[in-house]
């Protein structure tokens, strides 16, 4: 009150506060309507009869942007803001000065204790996400508000109405409770395989949120494409069609007639959504869901949203069961089939036993009662046919034993054995084997503290099988066996300095069929169960087998066994030790059974027998040599090296050999000018139209797989000879210094385009000089393009031809240099500088070239090697191949020719 008031008379009774305009003031729409309303006639009365808090307290809320609301008096009459119209919708202006206790009638018996609570104790309430019915968009919304009540107080202090702050809530009140459906979807379709099963367990997720999905619907589409009926929840399903042709019959389905109510308030649902279930990645839709929507929610942006994501839900689950159900169904049939195969070979097995024995028995009955009155020829023929029924029987008694170990039929029969003794003997077995291939076997066995109980048979297997691959794939070097004893039983070592096992191929290396592939070794022959028997053998004996290996270094197999306990008192006999070891080692020429050519009266030409069994190679030369001249080869290489010395009438191959096989031999031969006329007749196991095909695509002569008949065989090499005669007779005759293979004609360069002339070129270099100490040296830089080698093999041969080089060792040194250079054009990757650099040096008849590029080694793919460049280079001279950081560097040296 102003210190005068009391000199006016009635001033006193004028409430103090804003002034009668100003209580409205600030702009606001809310603040125009409340100056229009005639206060007079409301409980509150005229604003000039109003007090100055209740003035300043409508100021402050209609300042706000919040929310605001305030009651006065004991009618709670109204007054809000801006901000509280919007929440309101339909109900303002009309509740501008109305009673709260009626515009609010809906929702006041959950407002009514809260605002008393407030009113009476002067301590202020808290309500989060009140639920409240409002119809601000023409129907009955649900919508959720954290509200404030606080005591509104008068000039007198005296509580004169309450004072509540709004914030709705709704978005964030609905987007946590849909994404906790989304949750229960997503846990209820787990790892299922029934899909009918997981359309009922979704469905009682979507029960758990009928506030969001008042009902539901899953449909799966069968074979032909329909949809059928899965589940349901929320609704009668009787009511729904139990099959649709697609999505639209189910949007034409009637949901007013289905009886549902739904949203909190149970109004009537009258609207559904149907969403396709996508089977992802432009996938066929495996079904479709039937979803109804809240009556008290508008179908916006955010509810659409979500029905993407329950539809999205529900899609991966059916996807991940039938994913799952076929993935099961496959590994039962697999499953199946392998059972299957188990008792195939197994009953394959035992069948074969009977004719091998019936073929065995009376060869080996021949050569024991026959002695040495059989001819010699028949001698050798029938041995033969013994030792290879022997192998055979081998692979069979092998294949039919682990078809037993993996149907759980065999057993170990545990003896108490001398585990050293009977080591060194097997290894033993094996000794002229190795020897004959150039290794040292060294067998490392001293005497056990005790006994070891194992099965002889078995353990006969396993030793034999280790030591036999390690000769197989042992070049250089040795085998080392070592048995000692450990803490709790004893370990066998089989340690090799062969070729060495890829890192990649350790894993599978003991798994049944498994072979390395491209690695080299003394004979493609196998059935890929050797260390798979080994490793099930051990297992038997409660053992284990591992292995550790570095390329190019060798190989070590480490088995363990327990000491055991024996199962029987003896063993029954084994085989004899000379079986065995011819079972193992078909590549080994024994030296008492080599090949001897035979005096043929008519001598049809000289035969190439090129094959890495050496039984098969006495074999063709027995049969062969009545009429024709037969050379031998172990393995291509071998025999391109032969045929290059001297030229054979026909090459007769085997197509399965380690190193080069058939197909590359084919290869190299056709490649070369002085050898692609020399006919080829390919030999091998693959049977078969196609396999037929595949050789005469490869530009063979005849092919004949086996077994073969040994009249077709001899016909056939006639008939090919004739053939191969007929044509060079039809030939000019050929030039007199044709005594060589002629270099091999290189392809023309392309064609330079303008600009591309410099790019193509070698680098200039000055002529070779002839140094003090007489050797001959030039280097040239050449693109790194297939164009590059015609010019690099002109300057080659023009430096070898000036440095006095015989034109035989010449012509060998570029064509070695040169599979060097396109090994460096193809192999180089990411190269620093697009070149490819050859030093070349000649110093008293030594010659040494040198190609460089500057990129990492990338290997190519079987399919990209075009003449198995390395083995021709080693064939001409020593090679030595150096990678490093700036490149790699193919050397390579021939010798000084001997006088």
């Amino acid at each position: 009150m102003a210190p005068d008031a009391a000199a006016r008379p009635g001033v006193q009774d004028i409430p103090s506060g804003p002034d009668v305009a100003d209580v409205f003031a600030g702009g606001s729409e809310n603040g125009r309507l409340m100056a229009a309303v005639d206060w007079a006639a409301t409980p509150v009365g005229p604003v000039a009869t109003w007090p100055a808090s209740l003035r300043y307290a409508i100021r402050t809320v209609l300042a706000s942007r919040f929310p605001m609301i305030l009651t006065w008096g004991p009618e709670f009459t109204q007054f809000y803001n801006d901000g509280y119209a919007t929440l309101i919708g339909a109900k303002h202006p009309a509740a501008l000065g109305g009673d709260l206790r009626v515009t609010q009638a809906e929702h006041w018996t959950s407002l009514q204790g809260p605002i008393e609570q407030a009113m009476a104790t002067r301590v202020p309430t808290w309500i989060p996400q009140l639920l409240l019915l409002l119809e601000r968009a023409g129907y009955r919304e649900e919508t959720y508000f954290t509200v404030s009540h606080a005591p509104a107080f008068g000039d007198d202090g005296e509580v004169a109405g309450m004072h509540a702050v709004c914030t709705e809530v709704t978005r964030q009140v609905l987007a946590e409770r849909r994404q906790v459906l989304l949750q229960e979807v997503a846990g209820a379709g787990g790892r299922r395989e029934d899909e009918h099963d997981l359309a009922t367990q979704v469905c009682a997720a979507l029960a758990t949120g009928p506030l969001d999905v008042p009902f539901a619907a899953v449909y799966l589409t069968d074979d032909d494409g329909r949809l059928q009926r899965a589940a349901t929840c929320g609704v009668d399903a009787g009511l729904l069609p139990a099959t649709a042709g697609g999505l639209p019959d189910l949007a034409a389905v009637p949901v007013a007639g289905l009886g549902v109510t739904g949203g909190p308030f149970g109004e009537p649902v009258t609207d559904a959504v149907t969403l396709p279930l996508s089977g992802g990645s432009g996938g066929e839709p495996v079904g479709a869901l039937l979803v109804g929507v809240s009556p008290a929610r508008a179908l916006d942006a955010e509810y659409r949203s979500f029905h993407q994501l329950l539809a999205g839900q529900v899609a991966g689950a059916v996807v991940d069961a039938r994913a799952y159900a076929g993935e099961r169904a496959r590994a039962e049939a697999l499953a199946e089939l392998d059972r299957a195969k188990t008792t195939f070979f197994a009953n394959v097995s035992h069948e074969l036993r009977t004719p091998l024995t019936l073929l065995l028995a009376p060869i080996s009955d021949a050569l024991d009662e026959a002695g040495d009155q059989l001819p010699p020829a028949a001698h050798d023929q029938l041995v033969l046919a013994l030792r290879n029924g022997q192998r055979l029987q081998r692979l069979v008694n092998d294949l039919l034993e682990f078809v037993s170990i993996e149907a759980g039929r065999t057993a170990a029969v545990r003896v108490a054995t001398d585990l050293a003794a009977d080591t060194a003997e097997l290894a033993g077995v094996l000794r002229a084997a190795a020897e004959r291939a150039g290794l040292t076997l060294t067998v490392d066995c001293p005497p056990l503290p005790r006994p070891v109980a194992v099965d002889p048979r078995m353990w006969e297997k396993v030793v034999l099988n280790l030591v036999a691959n390690a000769v197989k794939y042992t070049f250089v070097g040795g085998i080392t066996v070592r048995l000692a004893a450990v803490d709790d039983g004893v370990e066998l070592t089989v340690s090799d300095t062969g070729v060495g096992i890829p890192a990649e191929e350790l894993p599978a290396l003991f798994d049944r069929f498994h072979r390395v592939t491209d690695s080299p070794a003394r004979s493609r022959e196998g059935t890929g169960l050797g260390l798979a028997l080994v490793r099930e053998l051990v297992d038997l004996h409660g053992g284990t087998v591992g292995v550790r290996s570095t390329p190019g270094a060798g190989s070590t197999f480490t088995v363990r066994l327990p000491w055991g306990e024996p199962d029987a008192a003896s063993a029954p006999p084994s085989t004899p030790a000379a079986v065995r070891a011819a079972a193992l080692t078909p590549w080994d020429d024994d030296p008492g059974r080599r090949a001897r050519p035979a005096a043929a009266e008519e001598t049809l030409g000289t035969v190439l027998v090129v094959d890495d069994n050496a039984d098969m190679r006495s074999y063709l030369t027995r049969l062969l040599a009545p009429s024709w001249t037969v050379r031998t080869a172990a393995d291509g290489e071998e025999a391109l090296r032969a045929t290059r010395a001297a030229l054979p009438d026909i090459v007769l191959t085997d197509v399965m050999m380690p190193g080069l096989d058939g197909f590359g031999l084919l290869q190299a031969l056709r490649a070369d000018p002085g050898t692609r006329d020399v006919p080829v007749v390919m030999l091998t196991a693959r049977a078969g139209q196609e396999a037929a095909v595949e050789g005469f695509d490869a530009g063979v002569d005849d092919y004949l797989p086996k077994p073969f008949e040994s009249a077709e065989l001899l016909g056939r090499l006639r008939a090919v000879l004739e053939r191969a005669r007929g044509r060079r007779a039809a030939l000019p005759p050929p030039p007199a210094h044709a005594h060589r293979p002629a270099p091999a004609a290189a392809p023309p360069p392309p064609r330079p385009r303008a600009g591309d002339a410099a790019d193509l070129a070698p680098s200039s270099a000055p002529a070779p000089a002839v140094p003090a100490d007489g050797a001959r040296r030039a280097t040239w830089r050449f693109p790194s393009a297939a164009a590059s080698i015609p010019p690099l093999r002109r300057r080659l041969r023009g430096f070898l031809a000036d440095a006095g080089i015989d034109e035989d060792r010449a012509y060998d040194l570029v064509l070695a240099s040169c599979e060097a250079a396109t090994n460096a054009i193809e192999h180089a990757q990411d190269p620093r500088e697009p070149v490819v650099e050859v030093r070349v040096s000649v110093d008293d008849g030594a010659v040494e070239i040198a190609v460089h590029d500057t990129g990492q080694w990338r290997e190519r793919t079987s399919s990209m090697d075009r003449g198995r460049g390395s083995m021709l280079m080693s064939a001409f001279a020593e090679v030595t191949a150096v990678p490093g950081p700036d490149g790699t560097t193919v050397t390579i040296r021939s010798p000084r020719p001997r006088d």
